[in-house]
């Protein structure tokens, strides 16, 4: 029985590139295989806390949009590496720069996230943002 393929139509650029990153692991994935092919195991050892389920799933979809490339050496025990596509290369530099911002913003992003961060403090330490409208509440 032939496999059917799902008709895809993206809204946007964003959309396509979200879709392809999508997930826990995803970019994580790609941020350890831009150094260099890697096993299986390598990987799972670059990525404390994943499932081996969830990886062969993620690296799958990545292998299907060719952003990944599987390789199968035939030797005595078989030996799989995952490497980059130039698809895989041209999303790295695409995610170099939301890396970096992370790098910039992580502490203060930690300490918002654990509740460390003082109102008074993190207006300061932060660049302005644009004016959030204040609920209305209604006369009393």
């Amino acid at each position: 029985m032939p496999v059917r393929k799902c008709q895809t139509t993206f809204v946007s650029g964003i959309d396509a590139a979200i879709d392809v990153v999508g997930g826990k692991w995803k970019v994580l994935i790609l941020w350890a295989l831009s150094d260099g092919a890697k096993r299986f195991s390598e990987l799972r050892r670059c990525l404390a806390g994943v499932s081996e389920k969830m990886l062969i799933q993620h690296l799958r979809e990545l292998e299907r949009d060719e952003v990944v490339h599987r390789e199968v050496h035939h030797a005595v025990p078989p030996r799989v590496e995952y490497s980059l596509t130039g698809l895989g290369l041209s999303l790295i530099e695409a995610l170099r720069p939301l890396g970096a911002w992370g790098c910039d913003h992580k502490t203060r992003l930690e300490e918002i996230r654990n509740g460390s961060a003082s109102v008074a403090g993190g207006a300061a330490a932060t660049s302005p943002s644009p004016a959030v409208p204040r609920s209305r509440t209604a006369p009393s």
